[in-house]
């Protein structure tokens, strides 16, 4: 099977962020597969050109087998409108592609949404040579821009996406979704159930060290290794480190996003010594960096368009370095609760958050090393992209043999 993968911001390993895309497809190499990701060749985490330098529109690069093919596409920072610009140049590239840049023409293509331009681009691309088309929703666009980005349902921005949305649902062969709980909203929007399959983020679990209990130390560390963003709401790690002042806890953010310079801002304001800024790290070290850690922080706005579930590459990997994770987000469907890996408290809640730390130091480093151990025996049963890429090669191969 010859499988293109549209995934606007898919990365290597080299890179900072999540490699879903990358691991699920080296697996799918390693049984036959080919496969070649269309990514751009400038990092959304750092916001830097990283594949084409030379000035060329293209570049081909082969990592473990996996193809990788970038596309050059303007440079961007925050969330202006340069970067609504930014994803319309990515998704008219994709429309121009031809099968002698990828190696040979697809039997099946997989767009990813973590925006519509480029999941809509791939579906006119696998119409255009009469092949299924699986769609991967990440993100459930435009109702995030509702929730989060204080957009009102009836703008014609948000009229117009839910129209891309809606036509995408409804001639995908088949809908894999990160999120638990969004089979609901995407049958609400005209997606047929029976062709809907949960594959949520994971971890490659063979390469992983093995457990080991963190080294004791005066404070506790506190991390959170992630994006620095709107919808992460990091604004209560700061409140309820100015209510730990004197307890013998440190906060450890690492990563980057467009929050981060307001986010650094306020805790120099506030005079907060027990808190660290760090940049962010190679997928490849998140490993070992998260072994440093006693606890993870799992945060989120409170937003009801968690109600469907979420499914962070962070939270899996915290989960697999074995610590215990505060879990501070409004959803029903909670993976640390059904792990036994931590504490859940409520979203954008400091007191309720710095209570949880304040139980964390109460409990023996035993009670917590119990928790981590947890977390790992969930996300090596549940969350392996070895098992889950063995679920998307059947997802690809029904989509082929019902087209």
């Amino acid at each position: 099977m010859n499988l293109w993968l549209v995934n606007h911001y898919a990365i290597l390993p080299q890179q900072a962020g999540g490699t879903r895309h990358y691991t699920l497809a080296r697996e799918l190499v390693e049984r036959g597969h080919q496969v070649t990701i269309v990514a751009s060749s400038f990092d959304h985490t750092t916001q830097q050109e990283m594949h084409l330098r030379d000035g060329a529109s293209s570049r081909l690069e082969v990592v473990d087998g996996v193809r990788f093919l970038w596309l050059r596409t303007p440079p961007y920072s925050g969330n202006s409108a340069r970067r609504l610009w930014n994803t319309a140049v990515f998704a008219r590239k994709v429309l121009s592609l031809r099968v002698a840049d990828l190696g040979g023409p697809p039997d099946v293509i997989l767009g990813s949404s973590p925006h519509l331009f480029a999941a809509w681009a791939a579906e006119r691309l696998a119409r255009r040579h009469r092949v299924p088309f699986v769609l991967e929703v990440r993100d459930l666009w435009p109702q995030s821009l509702v929730d989060l980005g204080n957009f009102s349902e009836g703008h014609p921005f948000i009229r117009w996406l839910e129209y891309i949305e809606r036509g995408l649902y409804r001639r995908a062969n088949r809908i894999v979704t990160l999120l638990p709980g969004a089979g609901e909203h995407i049958v609400q929007k005209g997606g047929r159930p029976e062709r809907i399959v949960w594959i949520p983020n994971g971890v490659g679990t063979d390469g992983l060290p093995p457990p080991k209990p963190p080294t004791p130390k005066d404070t506790i560390e506190l991390m959170y290794a992630g994006t620095h963003g709107l919808a992460n709401g990091l604004q209560v790690i700061l409140e309820a480190a100015d209510k730990l002042r004197t307890a013998p806890v440190r906060f450890r953010l690492i990563g980057d996003g467009p929050d981060k310079p307001r986010l650094m801002a306020e805790a120099e304001k506030r005079k907060l010594a027990n808190v660290t800024f760090e940049p962010p790290v190679p997928k490849k070290q998140i490993p070992d960096l998260l072994r440093e850690a006693d606890a993870f922080l799992m945060v989120l706005r409170d937003s009801p368009v968690f109600r469907w579930g979420v499914s962070p590459n962070k939270l899996f990997d915290y989960m697999a370095a074995a610590r215990p994770i505060i879990f501070s987000v409004n959803t029903s469907l909670n993976p640390v609760e059904s792990a036994g890996a931590g504490i859940t408290v409520p979203a954008e809640n400091a007191d309720a958050l710095a209570g949880a730390i304040l139980r964390l130091l109460s409990m023996s480093p035993e009670e917590r090393w119990e928790m981590g151990l947890n977390g790992r025996k969930y996300v090596e049963i549940n969350h392996d992209l070895s098992r889950l890429s063995s679920k998307l090669e059947s997802v690809l191969e029904d989509a082929l043999n019902n087209h």
